[in-house]
């Protein structure tokens, strides 16, 4: 008998289980801050506002953390909630002259209306290989892609005022 109840100790501290920690909420669109100086194109055309979260979901599934969208969240909500707002986008160059794009995002993770966790995150990109090939929008969202994923690493250990990114 004990060693039964050994291997079904073992065996469910071995199996990954959901807990509220692994579960946040993120809104489903992001703000700008207001004083960030966004091309109007680039607000027009590509959408960051949406792409940002969806980035940062698909990237949290890899490190065990589960997103909840919300239309809007601001931290008083139950549970973990990250809010998040891009603070700058810089679109220069294109595919001729080579691009010179970047964004910077600063977030806050909340756990039951209490700040646990904030960052500064920037990602810059000059396209990639065959960069001159890319549009505008598809370079900020390669490089929304990589701020997905600093913030999902950051989000399974989350700290205050952490830097990310090229902010390392």
């Amino acid at each position: 008998m004990k060693k039964s109840a050994l291997t079904v100790l073992f065996v469910l501290a071995a199996t990954p289980t959901a807990f509220a920690a692994d579960v946040v909420t993120i809104q489903r669109h992001m703000g700008f801050n207001e004083d960030a100086e966004v091309p109007k194109a680039v607000l027009e055309e590509c959408k960051l506002d949406g792409e940002m979260p969806r980035a940062v979901a698909e990237s949290a599934l890899n490190t065990g953390t589960t997103v909840n969208f919300a239309e809007k969240v601001d931290g008083t909500e139950p549970g973990r909630v990250l809010w998040m707002e891009i603070a700058d986008v810089m679109s220069d160059g294109n595919g001729f002259i080579g691009h010179r794009k970047s964004i910077t995002v600063k977030g806050k993770l909340y756990e039951d209306g209490k700040v646990v966790g904030s960052f500064k995150d920037r990602r810059s990109s000059m396209g990639g290989a065959f960069g001159g090939f890319k549009g505008s929008c598809s370079v900020l969202v390669r490089t929304a892609n990589a701020i997905g994923e600093d913030i999902a690493r950051w989000l399974a250990a989350p700290k205050m005022d952490e830097k990310l990114g090229d902010l390392e």
